[in-house]
C-alpha cells in the first residue's frame, strides 16, 4: 500500500491508498519538532482503526513545504515503513509538467501536485484556488504548464489579525451570514471575512483571465474550499486534489 504525506504550514495529511482506494485519511498539525517516534505512535492508532496497520504499507510519497520536517519524515518511512520515500522537487522525481517561472525551484510542492492533478482530470487553462494557510491561486496553460500564481493571505490568517490587532473585536469563526449588510459587531465581522474573500476570489479569477487572455476553468481545493461552494462559481470543488496527484505522481516514478 501507498502512503501519500502532504505536509503543509498548518496541518499535515496522511492517506493510505490500496491501489486506488482510500483505505484511510488523517490529519494532524503540523509541528515541525513531532519525531518519527511519534509519528508512528500516533499514525499506527488511526490506521488500527481503519483495520490497517504500519507495515500494510510498503511505498511512501512526500509534498512538504516545511523543510524542518523533513528529517523526521524520512526517518518515520526507513524505521517503520521500511522504503526510502519518494519527495517532491528531488532529482529524479518527474511530474510531466514544465515550471515556467523566473525561478522553478521556489515553487511550493503542493502546487506543482495540485498541477499536475488538475490537469489530468479538468483539463486546461485553469486556475486552482487552494485554501490553506495561504490561499494561492495557481495557473495552468493548456499544456499543463505551471505558468505563476498569486499568494494573498489565507483567510483564518486574517482572522487572526483582525482579533490581535483590535482590542474590542471578537475571535470569531468563519461562516456564511445570512445578510452582507452586518447589524452588530460579530455580524459585521463575519460579513468582511467571507464577503470580502468573495470579493477577493472573484476579482483575482476576472484579472487572471483577462491578463490570460483566455476563459480558464476554476477548481477550489483545500479544507475551507466547501465553505465557498455556491456563493462562487467554481468549476468543480475537488479537497482531494492534492492527495489523488501524488498518487499519480507516485505511479509516474515508480520502479518495476
Amino acid at each position: 500500500m501507498l502512503l501519500a504525506i502532504n505536509a503543509n504550514n498548518t496541518n499535515t495529511s496522511f492517506c493510505v491508498f490500496d491501489g486506488d482506494e482510500v483505505r484511510g485519511t488523517w490529519r494532524t498539525r503540523t509541528e515541525a519538532r513531532r519525531t518519527a517516534d511519534e509519528f508512528a505512535a500516533w499514525l499506527s492508532q488511526l490506521m488500527a482503526l481503519s483495520g490497517l496497520k504500519l507495515g500494510d504499507v510498503d511505498a511512501v510519497i512526500i509534498a512538504i513545504v516545511v523543510p524542518e520536517m523533513m528529517f523526521n519524515l524520512k526517518t518515520l518511512c526507513r524505521r517503520y515503513f521500511r522504503c526510502e520515500p519518494m519527495v517532491i522537487g528531488e532529482p529524479g522525481v518527474e511530474l510531466g509538467v514544465k515550471v515556467l517561472i523566473d525561478k522553478p525551484e521556489e515553487a511550493g510542492a503542493d502546487r506543482l501536485v495540485n498541477t499536475v492533478e488538475a490537469h489530468a482530470t479538468y483539463g486546461g487553462p485553469l486556475i486552482v484556488v487552494d485554501y490553506g494557510t495561504a490561499t494561492n491561486f495557481d495557473i495552468v496553460d493548456a499544456e499543463g504548464n505551471f505558468v505563476g500564481g498569486i499568494i494573498a493571505t489565507g483567510i483564518n490568517l486574517s482572522l487572526k489579525a483582525l482579533y490581535e490587532a483590535a482590542a474590542k473585536l471578537p475571535h470569531i469563526a468563519v461562516r456564511k451570514p445570512p445578510r452582507v449588510i452586518g447589524k452588530g459587531t460579530v455580524s459585521a465581522m463575519e460579513s468582511g471575512i467571507f464577503w470580502g474573500y468573495i470579493g477577493l476570489v472573484e476579482g483575482l479569477i476576472q484579472r487572471i483571465e483577462k491578463e490570460f487572455g483566455a476563459k480558464m476553468k476554476v477548481i477550489a481545493t483545500g479544507g475551507l474550499a466547501p465553505l465557498f461552494e455556491g456563493a462562487i462559481h467554481f468549476d468543480a470543488v475537488d479537497v482531494d486534489l492534492t492527495v489523488r496527484g501524488l498518487l499519480r505522481i507516485y505511479r509516474r516514478n515508480r520502479k518495476p
